[in-house]
């Protein structure tokens, strides 16, 4: 458990952790951390906190054992545990083999420097409209205009012609998408309750669309109206729409050296859940594709978004995705293609850590920290002792760490046993968890900087979750346009935060939302203002 030496280079590296370390510690959610407040307490998919889990001592109890073995002998209790070690010392050989090692050296940080924040200075008059067009510009909603009345006219070839319909404008489209758009701010059962006399109506916008008009709209809305004769890929009516969001989300904003891979909370809406019926909650457990993102832990924006699609029953379906780990791996290089090179920190959650991805990725210039479960982790090529948990009782704070190149297996106990795969933090570095019951309980640095950043991205999802367009269409790309589209005006307004026109109008999530359903109806003066 030393401590290694300093330097400009480690210096640096403990600055940045520090500002992550202040940032965990103002969430005041540390108990939750872990596991802190009960099994599985949180549902997030990063921790795993099942009362019957053991983890692994620390150094110091290995070498008490080492140093009791040799007297553990006879046909009494001790010389049954003397057998019962005899299997561990087997799995240390078979570690050695493998090239893990119990001695550890230090490892200099990955340097970072690239800058990290928006690449663009807004004005102090920018709108709620100008954050959310560096996304969703003028020219991807012209071409929502065209798509959809395109397929509005051949749907109409083919089944009969529609009287009721009159070619959509680019007016229209706005306010198609700020209807929908309200539907995450005011959450209710159906955007058309906008229309009704009930509890869910609104009447300041209600006027400026028709029912019968928004509903044709709806009917014909498209991205891509045709498929091409050379697509093959099931998300053709929307991969040009994604492909346009991810070139804004990368000229936008440069993202900072530690980022997160992860599935964020898309379907957590409280009165869709308290409302529907049975049969609609089995029905909505049957989406047909998983969204994962790549996403910078300090600030909470989303670099990056992957959707996997369930096409069929077939090996690359969604139901072998969530069991097998080398699918969850091809997401981790899908979101991480253009992080080459830039020495990206990349946390990341039981189902994707793997010691041949952190390997292959750290060929690429990217360096990896993650949580291991022996359930959910491709495991191969790690020792199994330390895989497996001691007979022994545990202390809080205890852990035990072994070596391979610049590669770190870490095992440690907290009212249960974790175990962290690194090459991004130095083993002999110590860090804290800071608990409101427990106080300080020591770690090495790669676990104090998971817990920091890791809670971050919790926290985010709490926060931002809510804000998800709550419309609930059958069709596949429809549901993923509209997960998109909010993830963009999250995006934007993570950017208006960071902007001089926050500290002018300082609009809350809600209020930037509402102002955005307004612009876009045409409700504010919307005229350009750079």
């Amino acid at each position: 458990m030393a401590e290694g030496g300093g330097g400009p280079a480690r210096r640096k590296a403990l600055s940045l952790l520090e500002a992550a370390r202040s940032r965990y510690e103002s969430l005041q959610i540390s108990d939750d951390v872990f596991g802190e407040s009960g099994q599985d307490s949180s549902g997030n998919p990063f921790y795993s906190t099942s009362a019957d889990s053991r983890s692994a001592a620390s150094s110091q109890d290995e070498e008490d054992d080492e140093e009791d073995e040799g007297r553990l002998e006879g046909p009494g209790p001790r010389g049954r545990a003397a057998r019962r070690r005899a299997p561990r010392a087997e799995e240390e050989e078979e570690a050695e083999k493998g090239g893990w090692t119990r001695s550890l050296r230090d490892v200099p940080p990955p340097h970072f420097k690239d800058g990290s924040g928006p690449t663009r200075k807004m004005p102090l008059t920018a709108s709620a409209m100008d954050f959310f067009q560096l996304f969703v510009p003028d020219n991807v909603l012209k071409n929502m205009v065209v798509q959809t009345n395109m397929y509005a006219k051949k749907y109409q070839e083919r089944f009969g012609s529609d009287d009721a319909w009159i070619d959509v404008t680019l007016t229209e489209m706005k306010a198609f998408l700020g209807y929908m758009i309200s539907t995450s701010i005011h959450h209710c059962e159906s955007v058309l309750s906008i229309w009704s006399s009930g509890f869910y109506s609104n009447k300041s916008i209600a006027l400026i669309m028709t029912q019968s008009r928004f509903e044709k709209i709806l009917k014909y809305f498209h991205i891509v109206a045709f498929r091409s004769s050379q697509t093959t890929h099931g998300l053709y009516k929307i991969q040009p729409f994604l492909d346009s969001l991810q070139n804004g989300f990368d000229s936008a904003f440069r993202p900072s050296q530690a980022q997160v891979l992860h599935e964020p909370l898309i379907d957590e809406d409280p009165v869709f859940i308290a409302t529907c019926t049975e049969r609609e909650l089995r029905k909505r457990k049957k989406r047909k594709f998983s969204l994962w993102v790549r996403q910078c832990s300090s600030t909470g924006f989303i670099c990056q978004i992957y959707v996997h699609l369930k096409e069929g029953s077939g090996a690359d379906g969604l139901d072998a995705l969530k069991n097998k780990p080398q699918l969850h791996s091809m997401v981790a290089k899908s979101l991480c293609q253009n992080a080459s090179g830039k020495n990206y920190i990349i946390f990341t959650g039981p189902s994707i850590t793997s010691l041949n991805l952190f390997e292959e990725f750290e060929k690429q210039g990217i360096y990896c920290c993650g949580l291991l479960s022996t359930r959910k982790s491709d495991c191969t090529g790690l020792p199994p002792s330390m895989l497996n948990n001691p007979e022994t009782p545990q202390s809080r704070g205890q852990y035990r760490i072994r070596m391979k190149g610049n590669m770190s297996l870490i095992c440690w106990y907290n009212k249960g046993h974790f175990r962290f795969l690194t090459n991004a933090y130095s083993p002999v570095q110590q860090g804290v968890i800071i608990k409101r019951k427990s106080g300080e309980i020591p770690c090495p640095l790669a676990v104090e900087a998971f817990a920091a950043h890791l809670s971050y991205i919790c926290k985010y999802d709490d926060k931002y979750s809510k804000y998800f367009i709550s419309h609930k269409p059958n069709k596949t790309w429809q549901q993923v346009f509209w997960f998109a589209i909010s993830i963009a005006i999250n995006n934007a307004y993570i950017l208006y935060k960071m902007s001089e026109a926050y500290h002018v109008t300082r609009y809350s999530r809600a209020q930037f939302g509402e102002r955005l359903v307004k612009e876009l109806l045409g409700l504010e003066d919307t005229s350009p203002s750079h």
